[in-house]
């Protein structure tokens, strides 16, 4: 439960953002062209707050989070005031009104670069992507990837830490080969590995990029004894103390802290027996692990953490730039992002991404909170990335969406004469069950994920 909320609130602070800088890009660009706005909202249905200001524009926060609208004055749904004809946005040319449409996706653009330059310029702790292990017979190790090596690029983009390397694999979606270089701890040879991805089975929702093609990130050696136990956590009501050194669970004998973790995953509120070395003296104790939920199933959780070995220091990295470097970073990462996003709709259109890996809100909204739960830097990016994708999903060609009326204006443009009214309905109708659809799929492909 505590999950769900800090999920759904992360969800609704981020969305809210994204929503009023996309709304505020129309707003902004249709004042300066002299058109009046009757209202500006965040969110659709009952008002929980409104405001008239002195202009005349209604300023709402409205209770269903999930979009908003700018509501200008327009002859064609509005009785206007003959003093008032000239403010109507149907009164402007066709430049204004392809300014002020545009406006509200652009906006998004922007505000994810000044995420991103915050981020930047804030620093993002990271590790540096070495790999730990390449699986035997693995698509990885067929092209030769050597462990123990740092990733340095793939595809030609450069990858500094493990988002990077993730972001661009997804980009390889599709190619049949993928280029990764690597580099030794003393930056003393380069290797270049191709890898052959004709049999990639790479589904995001039940696998990560990494795994998929046999690489296992380096991590440090974690012990099975205990570092932390929790205040008030099941481990501590069990009386298990920091320095046991965990043995079994129900009998069965444990190898490494994966294997411990594997087992209380298995048995959320119900009693289990854990064998414990404490002091050279072996016990065993009842524990009633709690439930979570994980990755959209429910686990067994006891509120404890491991010893694990320092993180090696040449490892350790952190993005940070300043004021001008800090820029140039934010705007190559817009442009990848952007390039990304653009690519991944294209290979959906082809059939070499399947809908199957499309998320509706359910997964934005834990993408909110898993990032949200990492830190103020994380969650920027978090914003950028999301900020980007309804920048551009509002640019598709749909009749509902900013890209439809832009469509419509384009054509205006070149012929001289506004697209007919019945067409521009049925074209609406037709956008809106596009979106509909795809909306549908999402929410099915998040719920088949909660429940699978």
């Amino acid at each position: 439960m505590i999950d769900f909320i800090w999920n759904l609130t992360s969800f609704v602070v981020a969305l809210g953002i994204l929503v009023t800088v996309h709304e505020y890009g129309h707003f902004w660009v249709a004042r300066k062209n002299g058109v009046k706005v009757e209202r500006f909202s965040v969110g659709f249905g009952k008002a929980i707050y409104k405001r008239t200001a002195k202009d005349g524009t209604e300023y709402v926060l409205a209770m269903i989070p999930l979009g908003g609208y700018v509501k200008m004055l327009d002859e064609r749904v509005d009785d206007v005031l003959p003093e008032d004809k000239d403010k109507t946005f149907n009164s402007k040319s066709v430049y204004q009104r392809i300014a002020i449409v545009a406006a509200g996706p652009m906006a998004n653009f922007i505000f994810a670069l000044f995420a991103l330059y915050l981020m930047f310029l804030i620093g993002v702790p990271s590790v540096r992507p070495v790999i730990g292990h390449v699986e035997v017979n693995s698509i990885a190790s067929k092209a030769g990837l050597p462990n123990n090596t740092e990733i340095v690029s793939i595809g030609g983009n450069k990858t500094r830490d493990w988002q990077e390397v993730n972001l661009s694999l997804i980009g390889e979606i599709g190619n049949e080969k993928i280029e990764v270089k690597t580099k030794d701890g003393d930056n003393l040879y380069i290797a270049t590995s191709v890898l052959d991805t004709r049999d990639w089975n790479f589904s995001p929702d039940k696998v990560s990029a990494l795994t998929s093609l046999g690489i296992t990130p380096f991590r440090p050696n974690v012990h099975n004894e205990l570092s932390a136990v929790a205040e008030d956590s099941p481990a501590a009501l069990a009386g298990l103390k920091v320095g046991d050194k965990l043995v079994a669970v129900k009998g069965k004998p444990l190898d490494t802290w994966l294997d411990f973790a594997k087992e209380i995953k298995l048995y959320p509120l119900q009693e289990v027996l854990i064998t414990i070395n404490r002091d050279g003296n072996v016990m065993s104790l009842p524990i009633t692990p709690s439930s979570i939920e994980q990755s959209g199933k429910t686990v067994g959780y006891i509120g404890v953490a491991p010893k694990a070995d320092a993180w090696p220091e040449s490892q350790l990295i952190e993005l940070s730039y300043g004021p001008l470097d800090a820029l140039m970073e934010s705007a190559e990462r817009t442009w990848n992002l952007t390039s990304l996003t653009f690519s991944m709709i294209g290979k959906l259109i082809t059939g070499d991404v399947s809908v199957k890996n499309l998320s509706g809100p359910i997964g934005i909204a834990q993408g909110a909170g898993s990032s949200a739960g990492h830190g103020f830097v994380y969650f920027l990016g978090f914003l950028a990335l999301i900020s980007i994708n309804l920048g551009i999903i509002n640019l598709l060609p749909l009749p509902v969406l900013d890209g439809g009326h832009l469509l419509y204006y384009l054509i205006e443009l070149f012929t001289g004469k506004e697209v007919p009214e019945k067409i521009q309905e049925s074209g609406f109708k037709f956008g809106a069950l596009a979106l509909l659809t795809l909306m549908a799929i999402g929410l099915f492909n998040d719920f088949s994920r909660v429940l699978g």
